[in-house]
């Protein structure tokens, strides 16, 4: 039976794609609202497909331009927050030569980032700030790789602050909004430490048989937890802020591990400061 639902999975699932894939390069190639809009029914039907149930706690924030800062366990991550609203992410550079995956990136309007390469950041960042300003959602895995979903890695301020400088030199602000994924439930039974390696996709793990695995087996809980979207300028302080976010992520992710109901918003202020200039935001 695993055999045939992996079967199953696979077959509507492309013929999905197969579908969308001209409707949706069209649009991107025509730069048509629905380019932003298709990619969300496609990660829902595979969501559906999958057996993957989104738990959320808090909202997106409706302020523009918006930065998603989140942590990273697995390309589940991906279908898991596309499902939920218009958004394009910031990738490594390899993916976008990844077979079939680097194609979904590259219509998904993905900006890819070279982290090898520093001199790189000055291109992404006036990439990302013309996304940003232009409307456009964009998701920053701030870990910079995947993990085991056991917990959170050091965030890596590079890109939060080359987003900032951006639109910071127009006078401009941003959101940045801090976002905890947590996978939480198997087949219905808590996770735990030894089985959330069966969704969480780092290190050396073959991708081909680990989708196949998740397309197989289904039936998994994501728990999401919007923090409070905080608003920086040109005077905020780069590293002051990814500490903030990196700790705001990882209490929220070890609370829904451990079972507890994490903080979404506390309602007290906190100032981000450079200079003369200060910038207050609430403390998720």
């Amino acid at each position: 039976m695993p055999r045939v639902r992996a079967g199953f999975v696979l077959t509507i699932l492309t013929l999905v794609t197969l579908t969308l894939i001209p409707v949706q390069w069209a649009a991107v190639r025509t730069r048509r609202p629905l380019a932003r809009r298709l990619p969300v029914l496609w990660h829902r039907i595979a969501c559906a497909l999958v057996g993957i149930r989104v738990i959320e706690r808090g909202r997106p924030a409706s302020e523009r331009p918006l930065l998603v800062t989140a942590n990273h366990a697995s390309w589940i991550d991906i279908t898991v927050l596309g499902s939920r609203m218009p958004l394009s992410f910031i990738a490594k550079s390899e993916v976008a030569g990844w077979p079939v995956f680097g194609l979904f990136a590259r219509l998904q309007r993905t900006v890819f980032v070279d982290r090898q390469r520093r001199s790189e950041t000055g291109r992404v960042a006036r990439e990302i700030g013309a996304r940003l300003v232009g409307g456009d959602a964009m998701v920053l895995f701030a870990e910079g790789t995947s993990n085991d979903g056991n917990g959170v890695l050091p965030f890596r301020s590079a890109l939060i602050g080359a987003a900032r400088h951006a639109l910071g030199d127009a006078g401009a602000e941003v959101y940045v909004q801090p976002l905890s994924i947590a996978y939480t439930r198997l087949q219905g039974l808590p996770m735990g430490r030894q089985f959330r390696p069966h969704v969480a996709w780092y290190g050396d793990m073959e991708m081909i048989g680990h989708f196949l695995a998740v397309c197989r087996d289904g039936a998994i809980d994501v728990e999401l937890t919007w923090g409070q979207p905080v608003p920086v300028g040109s005077a905020t302080d780069r590293k002051e802020l990814t500490r903030y976010l990196e700790s705001t992520v990882r209490e929220m992710t070890a609370a829904v591990l451990s079972g507890r109901e994490p903080a979404v918003a506390d309602g007290k202020a906190r100032l981000f400061s450079s200079g003369e200039k200060t910038v207050k935001a609430g403390a998720a």
